[in-house]
């Protein structure tokens, strides 16, 4: 069982850092500090190579600790799929996000359904997995059918837990979309 936990885990982590990447019309240094950038010859994510913060709520100030990578970093911003264009005046580069249309929000909200349902798919993957082994346990003889019941209730419990995990996380990220 900790183990099944370990892997549920991992898909809760793995569904809030997609998450932290969507876009929601405020400024929020957690959708570029993850990019990579060519820093001094080596891929380095950004938030190793500059001080990332939000000056107001629309505004993202990236300030390279080594103003060499300026160029560097305005190519990943480019490369991403942000959709902004990066203002570099030398010393610091701007990134000035866009207020969102109602369109837009509804679009957005969309897509962290999608990627909650994701999470939900593999939750049960991992379920059914751990469903079977317990099916195979007792078909081998090593636990008898009380304890087979017992198991299957304590795995369905643990799998409702991190389903309403997935489904809190959702709806806080929609009603963080759909606030203007």
């Amino acid at each position: 069982m900790q183990e099944l936990e370990k892997k549920l885990s991992e898909v809760i982590e793995k569904f809030q850092n997609e998450l932290k990447n969507i876009r929601t019309g405020r400024a929020n240094p957690k959708v570029v500090e993850d990019l990579i950038i060519e820093y001094f010859g080596a891929p380095t994510p950004l938030k190793q190579a500059a001080n990332i913060s939000a000056i107001d709520a629309r505004t993202i100030v990236i300030s390279p600790w080594s103003k060499d990578s300026l160029v560097d970093i305005e190519k990943a911003i480019n490369e991403s799929d942000l959709g902004i264009t990066p203002i570099n005046d030398g010393e610091v580069i701007r990134l000035t996000f866009p207020a969102l249309t109602e369109e837009r929000r509804k679009e957005i909200a969309k897509l962290v359904g999608q990627k909650a349902e994701e999470a939900r798919i593999k939750i049960r993957q991992i379920r059914e997995k751990y469903k079977e082994s317990i099916e195979k346990e007792e078909k081998e003889g090593k636990i008898g059918e009380d304890e087979k019941i017992r198991q299957e209730k304590e795995l369905q419990k643990i799998i409702d837990k991190y389903n309403q995990k997935v489904e809190e996380i959702q709806k806080e990220k929609e009603e963080e979309i759909m606030t203007v």
